[in-house]
């Protein structure tokens, strides 16, 4: 009858080393494979904490603007005159601020710079220094008036309703732009991120500002909005605060997309965009430049090695940047240079 042969039945000294050896060899492959799938996994999750890591910091850096100011008389030229908390609504955060530079009394026609603010869709000032100290800088001496608003936010009110806010905003601030020496004719309206988004959309569909009684503007300047086409955000891995901000319904992120409202030349646009932001937003911002150029309207993409909040902080120094801007801007204002 046939015995099932196993190592402990092998007796000779030698004979039984090379049964060890030969059963640690065979072995080996499978202590090896196990070892370098847990490394493959050790590996992994290393590299999952460290986009965790850079994704915070990218949200964070979206989202805030750490720097804040109670827009001492040092941060703004001299003799700006500031007309504090403006409403434009019955919510107290429905307020504007007006800065009109120190010759207003005397002026009339005055070009306005109307900024909305960003910080996500649910936070962010109407006072921050990046908002408004180097800008107002720059143009309040140029015969710029400057205008700051605030409007409601997340989670009380989503995105487009915070669109038909910045427009009635617009509306308001058009209608008394010729009691601070300003013309209604002679807006520029500009926001930074999720500003940017909201002005970039009222631009993209004329309707939203429309509805709320303004009229038409001079040009556009978004600064750094990486939300053009919601419906790609949404359907790629994304921050999660767009999922905060416009849910889960893909006719929401339409009707929320700059790039695909817009379907006929408005006013022309300058978009900037951070070509350091990991989230690559001057890809959205090229496709929508690129639609508005084909539509027949001035379109311009302005990429700058900036971070997002500098973006917002840098316009108004002396640099290339804002020479820039104002080189889009000059030839607009003096064409209507008239109340």
């Amino acid at each position: 009858m046939s015995k099932l042969f196993t190592l402990s039945a092998i007796r000779h000294p030698a004979l039984q080393a090379c049964s060890v050896c030969l059963a640690l060899a065979l072995a080996m492959p499978l202590a090896t494979v196990e070892a370098g799938t847990l490394r493959d996994k050790i590996m992994e999750r290393r590299q999952e904490r460290k986009e965790q890591r850079a994704e915070q910091v990218a949200e964070k850096s979206e989202m805030t603007d750490i720097e804040t100011t109670d827009l001492a008389p040092q941060g703004l030229p001299a003799g700006t005159k500031v007309l504090r908390d403006i409403a434009f609504g019955s919510d107290k955060r429905q307020t504007m601020d007006v800065y009109l530079p120190a010759n207003a009394a005397n002026q009339k026609a005055m070009p306005v710079i109307f900024m909305v603010h960003g910080g996500a869709w649910k936070i962010g000032s109407k006072t921050a220094r990046g908002v408004v100290e180097n800008k107002a800088a720059h143009w309040l001496p140029q015969g710029y008036i400057f205008i700051s608003i605030n409007y409601r936010m997340l989670p009380d009110i989503k995105p487009l309703e915070q669109a038909d806010d910045v427009a009635r905003a617009l509306a308001t601030a058009q209608s008394k732009a010729a009691e601070w020496g300003g013309s209604s004719k002679r807006f520029i309206i500009m926001g930074h991120s999720a500003g940017a988004h909201l002005v970039a959309l009222l631009a993209s569909n004329p309707s939203i500002a429309a509805r709320a009684g303004a009229s038409a503007w001079l040009a556009t300047i978004a600064l750094d909005s990486a939300a053009y086409d919601i419906n790609k955000i949404m359907e790629q891995k994304h921050y999660r605060f767009y999922d905060e901000a416009f849910g889960t319904e893909p006719a929401y992120w339409q009707a929320s997309s700059p790039t695909l409202q817009l379907k006929q030349a408005a006013a022309p646009f300058v978009a900037v965009c951070s070509s350091i932001r990991p989230d690559k937003p001057c890809a959205q911002a090229g496709v929508f430049v690129d639609k508005a150029k084909s539509l027949g309207m001035q379109a311009l993409l302005l990429p700058q090695s900036l971070s997002h909040a500098d973006i917002n902080k840098n316009l108004g120094l002396d640099n290339v940047y804002t020479a820039a801007v104002d080189n889009f801007l000059k030839p607009l204002v003096i064409a209507h240079d008239s109340p």
